[in-house]
């Protein structure tokens, strides 16, 4: 096979599995790709079955494999099933025995991120040789951090040498939400394309061209996309924290949203910051109830 068309197909389940086209990405026949392309389609699969909830049938089958990647991802999939500890040290490991490999850098980076080791996780991550996947992560991890300015370093960055890439642009276009103006509606653009696409309308384009609506103060439009989104999916933690935040701007009651939200995802920042808050409120109307009362 033309080592050039095996490469094309190798780009489109890349693309695939960053747009949450997940289902696509386990269904891909990889069967024409080159030996040396096969363990990462494999390791694109694996991911996407994870994400699909298959953490056991994942560990299940990579029993006994010992390559790096592989050990990776058994690791990513033992984190997903609430090992959590248990998954950390072992990429601690892997990581160890490994730091220079892209896949490592990328599912340790991911991992130590989630655990808390946020500088762990930025130093393995800025190893990368050229990793597009790797600079999607640190500009998220920017982001988290509220440095915008490195995010759009990150970015500019990579511009320069993956200027066409689907990964680059969709990590600007979650910069471009974070600096707001005019950056809006061209974030707006990469997202709608995505969504309007038959081959590429994802959950995950409809949620973002939803937050991009949201933004352009466009709510009705945004209720339209995270329905279609829900309509695809209606469990999808992103569409439901992203409703509970249209129904409050819309000045609708959130329990509903909210307990959906909670029951798919109990551990999301969203469930845990609103619990908190409520918490604290509480304490101080107790505070003011008393005084009352006397």
């Amino acid at each position: 096979m033309d080592p050039f068309s095996a490469e094309g197909e190798l780009l489109n389940l890349h693309n695939a599995f960053f747009q949450g086209q997940y289902d696509k990405v386990v269904e891909f026949d990889t069967k024409p790709l080159s030996d040396s392309n096969q363990l990462a389609a494999r390791v694109f699969q694996l991911r996407a079955r994870i994400a699909l909830g298959e953490c056991e049938e994942v560990l299940a089958e990579l029993e006994g494999e010992d390559e790096p990647e592989l050990a990776a991802v058994k690791a990513f999939a033992k984190f997903n099933t609430e090992e959590l500890e248990a998954a950390v040290e072992d990429i601690e490991e892997v990581v160890k025995a490994s730091p220079d490999n892209a896949t490592v850098q990328v599912i340790g980076g991911i991992m130590l991120q989630r655990a808390g080791k946020t500088d762990e996780a930025l130093a393995l991550l800025s190893r990368h040789q050229g990793s597009l996947e790797a600079v999607a992560i640190i500009v998220q991890i920017r982001l988290a951090q509220n440095r915008t300015d490195l995010a759009v370093k990150e970015v500019s960055a990579a511009k320069k040498w993956a200027q066409d890439s689907l990964v680059v642009n969709l990590a600007e276009a979650w910069v471009g939400l974070r600096v707001g103006g005019e950056k809006y509606q061209q974030s707006y653009y990469v997202f709608e394309e995505l969504a309007q696409a038959p081959s590429t309308s994802s959950t995950m384009s409809l949620v973002s061209q939803a937050v991009s609506e949201i933004h352009l103060g466009r709510l009705p439009e945004a209720e339209v996309a995270l329905q279609q989104a829900l309509e695809k999916d209606k469990e999808d933690v992103a569409a439901l924290a992203n409703k509970v935040v249209l129904t409050a701007l819309t000045g609708g009651d959130t329990t509903a949203d909210l307990s959906a939200l909670e029951a798919q995802d109990p551990s999301h920042p969203m469930v845990l910051d609103i619990a908190e808050k409520s918490e604290l409120f509480d304490k101080a109307a107790s505070k003011y109830a008393s005084k009352a009362a006397a």
